[in-house]
């Protein structure tokens, strides 16, 4: 019989081995997996669940997970999630023994089946009060939103790389960290139905956030798109609502960038001012130069092709309000978050002092923004190492997301339509966000652009020449909620904690939340507008859904 060709074996890329052990000698039975070396004679498995070893293989929906794999002889097993099967790599010996340790999957009451969902790639992690990251087990106690400790996960550089239970993970080795905000619905405190400024100055509060997989059923679509000057809803103050931002994918959950958007190889400011779509450029991790004056669309089409099995996407509006409103909540920091003040738009930093005035005073004691090189501290302000940094953090400590009050501004998913319904692409035709649309300043359309998504992936907003005209929010955005709005020399600071607050009008029709230099403006509430175009100090966010 003629032997099978050398090259047609070395070539096999996918083998589906299927083993027949015996029961008695080896404890183990009959197992497909997944092999993506080659020349493999055969290998062996043995499970415990537990601790306890076992022939039975769990099921997918058994809720138990992974706590280890171990192979002799150099190999290495990776756990596939999605398809629920072994992954052995770098099998180069006959015989190879793997370890798979089955335990009880952790999860938190509170959270009411809102627990965090992972997918191959992303790797549950802990972060020690010094911001050394370590993998979590499946089974340990990674997260508890009670104690105000958030779940994290990164993706690697290498994703082929594997890291053990308790590892140290080094930070070179991390391409992006993503933090878990489950779904909830909120207790409504505020309408938000505000036209104009006015002389009172609203207060803060700690919104009331329950954790759970239901849609409220007090409320109907009214409530969670724009309404019309004295339109009436079943939504009202005191009732619960679910939070929008989970409605449009239909998700448990989400799994928002820990910090700003950051240019991969960036060792200048300058460099990480690059207006293209490449998705390869993107790392969003700690003591990097922001990525900046990019334009909406290529911000968009970059986020979009980032992850696709996570459906990536920009942050819209409404998912930022998400993360503001949890943070406000018994399970966020629920104060002021600290400004990122460097003024060299480096990730993760957190001013050494609270800003005390606006943008004016900027140069001030009252107000100090600082330019430093990544990773290294100023006098005013501390880079993410440091544990000094976490007052800019949304808990509080290492668990929280970044970069939310100061940084660069960052554009979301958030437009203005014109009169006829049409999303506003900019206001002329050199001042646009790269989509197709209407100029919302003159007449006309941009139509050498990119068609505009799927409307899921962004908000709308009603037309209007005032940007004061706040009732056209969105329940949830962090935008007219957080009235009444009122005048403090001359700048529109009326939203919590004297945040900015303009809202998006003919001349400005996008979003974008946040900067470093505005103060006491610059605060996680604060909310501006702008053209979509290129800007020096405007970067974005990436949002993955599971």
């Amino acid at each position: 019989m003629k032997k099978t060709p050398l090259f047609l074996r070395k070539n096999i890329v996918f083998l589906f081995v299927f083993i027949v052990f015996s029961l008695v000698l080896l404890n183990i039975k009959y197992y497909e997996f997944e092999v993506s070396e080659k020349d493999i004679d055969s290998s062996l498995i043995g499970l415990t669940i537990n601790g306890s070893s076992t022939t039975n293989f769990p099921n997918k929906d058994s809720g138990y997970a992974i706590d280890s794999i171990r192979c002799d002889k150099d190999a290495t097993g990776v756990w596939d999630y999605e398809n629920w099967g072994l992954k052995i790599r770098n099998i180069t010996q006959s015989r190879t023994k793997c370890q798979i340790n089955f335990v009880s999957k952790y999860s938190e009451g509170i959270l009411n089946g809102t627990d965090p969902v992972l997918k191959e790639g992303l790797i549950p992690v802990m972060i020690d009060d010094n911001g050394i990251v370590h993998k979590a087990s499946l089974g340990w106690e990674w997260y508890k939103y009670e104690d105000k400790k958030w779940a994290n996960a990164v993706i690697l550089n290498n994703e082929s790389e594997v890291y053990y239970d308790g590892d140290e993970i080094p930070e070179e080795k991390i391409e992006s960290y993503f933090v878990w905000i489950p779904r909830y619905k909120y207790k409504i405190f505020d309408m938000g139905n505000y036209e104009g400024l006015t002389t009172t100055q609203n207060k803060q509060q700690i919104i009331d956030v329950q954790f759970g997989i239901d849609t409220t059923s007090d409320s109907d679509t009214t409530c969670t798109t724009p309404m019309e000057s004295g339109a009436s809803g079943t939504c009202s103050v005191g009732k619960y609502m679910t939070h929008p931002a989970f409605l449009a994918f239909g998700t448990n959950g989400m799994w928002v960038g820990k910090f700003e958007t950051g240019y991969k190889g960036a060792t200048t400011i300058s460099e990480a001012e690059q207006n293209e779509n490449n998705p390869s450029k993107i790392q969003i991790k700690p003591n990097v130069y922001s990525w900046r004056r990019v334009q909406i669309a290529n911000a968009y089409l970059s986020s979009y092709h980032y992850k696709r099995e996570y459906d990536s996407h920009m942050m819209k509006n409404t998912e930022w309000g998400a993360v503001a409103y949890l943070q406000h909540s018994q399970y966020g920091s629920q104060k002021s978050v600290r400004v990122n003040n460097n003024s060299s738009f480096l990730t993760g930093y957190a001013g050494a002092l609270e800003p005390t005035c606006n943008h004016m005073g900027q140069s001030e004691e009252c107000n100090r923004n600082e330019s430093t090189l990544p990773g290294v501290d100023g006098v005013y302000t501390f880079n993410y190492d440091n544990p000094k940094s976490v007052v800019a953090s949304t808990t509080g400590n290492y668990s929280g997301i970044y970069d939310m009050s100061g940084g660069s501004w960052e554009y979301v998913m958030g437009v203005m339509v014109n009169e006829a319904g049409i999303p506003c692409s900019g206001v002329d035709e050199n001042s646009h966000s790269g989509f197709n649309g209407a100029y919302c300043a003159i007449a006309g359309e941009l139509t050498t652009g990119i068609p505009m998504p799927s409307p899921k992936y962004y908000d709308v907003y009603q037309s209007s020449t005032s940007d004061s005209n706040y009732q056209r929010r969105i329940l949830g955005d962090a935008t007219g909620e957080m009235g009444p709005f009122f005048n403090q020399n001359n700048r529109f600071t009326g939203s919590w904690y004297e945040d900015e607050a303009y809202f998006v009008r003919f001349g400005a029709p996008w979003f974008y939340r946040s900067l470093y230099a505005l103060g006491t403006g610059a605060g996680m509430f604060s909310f501006g507008i702008h053209y979509g175009n290129p800007v020096i100090d405007v970067s974005f966010r990436v949002v993955l859904v599971a």
